[in-house]
């Protein structure tokens, strides 16, 4: 956290400590300008920065929660600006009032000519260039701390929106995600079973550890890349037993560390490779091949399996593809690259992500 977050946090949860000890910076800045010895001099210098940090502070309040709230309103604002110059000329009024009435009998001797009301309000250069610029100069300052806090407060209830929107997307793709990949699994097992297959009981054995994974272990943003890896054995496990000495799979991974990465996306790629390639085997022995790297924070995953060459790939195909990038683009963006190559013999996607921020 930032010192200005700290602050920030700290104004915010202690309002009305933050705001005096503002005044009492100013009221201390404007004093320290003051270096005479002499006590009359100091006295006539605190009641005078009192005096113009209490006028200050009443047109700074007036300001930051009565006008600017209503300028940035989308309404009329005529009304608004009549209100602003309406009350600006009466807390100049009153603060010429209190400066000739209340301050200056307590810091001028005796006697001394004083200005009548009606000659007060009627001195418009006097209220305005002696007066109003200087007490409102101080509240814009006020003002302007005020604006910076509430646009950085806006900027992160923004992004904090932008975040929770973006993980609700994530998870409607899961959810597009899990059901398709458990009717697959399940067709593959209602095959087997009607056969009566021996090996059937072995397939429900591995797809119980799989739905442990996707149920339970793949519920947060990142997982271990481990994970991943013994996900893809189980799966690919799954899948030998359908189409035993008739599919070659080949799954090479080498990494350095233990990374973590978004789940499901590399099921989805090799889920892909099986049904497009595995799947749309027309007689010719199927072969995939799987290769994943993790070096220092350099991911690459890349699968390739050979197709018919007759063989088009279906619009779910591109559905399946289209929802992986779409969960790269909100987890990774710019971080990483996704490329799809097609010839008449096999189909590759190559995945390169950069988990530095991981």
């Amino acid at each position: 956290m930032t010192p200005f977050e700290k602050l920030l946090k700290f104004s915010t949860a202690h309002r009305l400590s933050a705001h005096i000890i503002f005044w009492i910076c100013i009221f201390v800045m404007f004093f320290s300008k003051n270096t005479s010895s002499d006590p009359q001099e100091l006295r006539v210098d605190i009641f005078y920065t009192l005096y113009y940090e209490i006028c200050s502070m009443t047109s700074a309040y007036f300001l930051a929660y009565r006008i600017l709230p209503r300028l940035m309103a989308p309404q009329k604002h005529v009304l608004v600006w009549i209100e602003f110059i309406v009350i600006s000329y009466l807390i100049s009024i009153l603060a010429r009032i209190v400066m000739i009435y209340v301050l200056e009998p307590f810091v001028r001797p005796k006697p001394f000519e004083q200005e009548s009301i009606s000659e007060i309000l009627t001195d418009l250069p006097t209220l305005f260039g002696s007066y109003f610029l200087h007490i409102f100069s101080l509240s814009m300052f006020f003002v302007f701390i005020k604006l910076i806090k509430d646009q950085y407060v806006i900027q992160k209830k923004a992004l904090l929106l932008e975040k929770q929107k973006a993980e609700t997307e994530l998870k409607i793709l899961k959810a597009q995600l899990n059901p398709h990949f458990l009717f697959n699994t399940l067709n593959n097992i209602y095959s087997l079973s009607i056969i009566n297959s021996p090996i059937t009981s072995k397939s429900i054995a591995v797809l119980s550890e799989i739905l442990d994974c996707v149920l339970y272990r793949c519920s947060s943003m990142y997982v271990p890349i481990s994970q991943e890896i013994t996900l893809i054995d189980n799966y690919i496990s799954l899948e030998k037993l359908r189409y035993d000495e008739r599919l070659s799979v080949v799954f090479n991974h080498a990494v350095d560390h233990n990374g973590v990465i978004a789940p499901l996306i590399l099921l989805s790629l090799v889920e892909n490779a099986f049904k497009h390639g595995a799947g749309e085997d027309t007689g010719i022995s199927p072969i995939i091949e799987i290769d994943l790297k993790l070096i220092e924070n350099n991911f690459e995953f890349t699968i390739k399996n050979s197709i018919n060459q007759f063989d088009i790939q279906p619009e779910s195909g591109k559905i399946g593809l289209n929802n992986i990038m779409q969960q790269l683009d909100k987890i990774y963006p710019d971080h990483y690259t996704f490329d799809i190559v097609k010839t008449e013999k096999d189909f590759t996607a190559h995945l390169k992500i950069n988990l530095v921020n991981e």
